[in-house]
């Protein structure tokens, strides 16, 4: 069991962002998704209703929860993943995947930005 989960939170992309990692990585799968439930919502939840709660996922044996917690957190360079390759041509794959939809101005120095925000 795994001690230590990484947080990853969004707007109201969490299922997406999270179909995008799994769909990268050859060793990844959605463990689980909770939603928020369907009927209104109050408060800073008003309009979440069907999004995802809490959803788990795991890559090359690193669990993830992911939610849509509304524009309160969002990523930041403060935090990033670094993926451990072994030729050049692994590294240009997910240079070309990860990069897709990001920032341009991010992507430098074997540093990028995802479409969602994360390094």
């Amino acid at each position: 069991m795994q001690k230590i989960t990484p947080f990853l939170c969004f707007n109201d992309r969490a299922e997406e962002a999270m179909n995008f990692y799994v769909s990268i990585f050859k060793n990844a799968r959605v463990v689980s998704i909770k939603r928020y439930p369907e009927g209104p919502l109050q408060g800073p939840m008003k309009g979440m209703e069907g999004k995802v709660l809490t959803a788990v996922f795991e890559v090359e044996g690193q669990r993830f929860m992911a939610l849509d917690g509304g524009p309160f957190f969002k990523p930041t360079g403060a935090v990033s993943f670094y993926v451990e390759c072994q030729t050049q041509e692994e590294v240009d794959y997910y240079w070309e995947k990860l990069t897709a939809g990001g920032d341009p101005k991010a992507q430098q120095c074997g540093w990028l930005q995802d479409k969602y925000g994360f390094s």
